[in-house]
């Protein structure tokens, strides 16, 4: 919790190499709550929201439609018969969870208002099409959800997601005032913008390696690429750098630095 007991961590036991501890929910306020991230649907969960929630949850927002963030927002919706708010994708990539239906499609610059706070709706594509923050203004506390992590870096899966679009959105926090980072897995973060930064450079770093990594190739598939490129990561994680890699490959293809033959998926300069 925070220093004015406003914002209320409570995470859910559905750790994994994914989600590390656990996927973060937040409960916001005091007597006019807002619940962030409900979660998957694991019943000693819920049932934690909803005793600390004490009968004021009065909405339910969610970050993105991922399985470990949403799906138990229609559970909760119904049990304490609040509304849901978030977006939507335009297409299904098969990794979103369906029964998350919002009464409210949120838009960016969107404000929730309530005697106690308000929070301002910020798209941030890339890790998903449809990602959201949220700044809790008078907290000047910015929920990430799977936009910024701790412990880990985000796995962006092309097409739903974007490298570029992920990188423009790490830009687009540096335009809000907050001093403090609560992330969808992992402990709070401080020095925001620092945070910021090291991600980009991280990217960047990435990219560059992935440029240089191709070059030893005429041709190469991502599956013999990611060992290269990831030569710093545990392979037993290969499978799933494979999307990061793809993405930063996608990236370099808009770019015009790399060709891509779809029919044979191989990767060249």
């Amino acid at each position: 919790m925070n220093s004015k007991n406003f914002i209320y961590k409570i995470t859910a036991s559905n750790g994994s190499v994914f989600t590390g501890a656990g996927t973060n929910s937040y409960l916001i306020g005091k007597n006019d709550i807002t619940l962030v991230d409900p979660g998957p649907i694991i019943k000693g969960h819920i049932d934690s929201l909803v005793q600390l929630g004490k009968g004021k949850i009065k909405r339910i927002l969610v970050t993105h439609t991922h399985r470990d963030h949403s799906p138990a927002a229609k559970v909760l919706g119904e049990m304490l018969d609040v509304p849901l708010m978030g977006r939507l994708l335009m297409e299904d990539d098969g990794l979103q969870d369906k029964t998350f239906k919002p009464n409210r499609i949120l838009n960016h610059g969107d404000l929730i208002e309530t005697d106690e706070y308000s929070i301002e709706t910020i798209h941030t594509p890339g890790h998903a099409s449809n990602h959201l923050c949220y700044l809790i203004r008078e907290e000047k506390v910015m929920l990430t959800g799977d936009h910024i992590m701790n412990g880990s870096t985000v796995v962006i899966a092309h097409p739903d997601g974007s490298m570029r679009d992920y990188l423009n959105s790490l830009e687009l926090l540096r335009n809000y005032d907050f001093n403090l980072i609560e992330p969808g897995h992992g402990d709070f973060l401080e020095n925001p913008m620092d945070v910021v930064d090291w991600i980009i450079d991280h990217r960047i770093q990435r990219e560059n390696k992935v440029i240089s990594k191709l070059k030893l190739f005429s041709q190469v598939t991502s599956k013999e690429l990611v060992s290269r490129v990831y030569d710093d990561v545990d392979t037993k994680l290969h499978p799933i750098a494979i999307w990061s890699l793809e993405a930063h490959l996608y990236k370099l293809v808009d770019d015009g630095v790399v060709n891509f033959d779809p029919e044979k998926k191989l990767w060249f300069i």
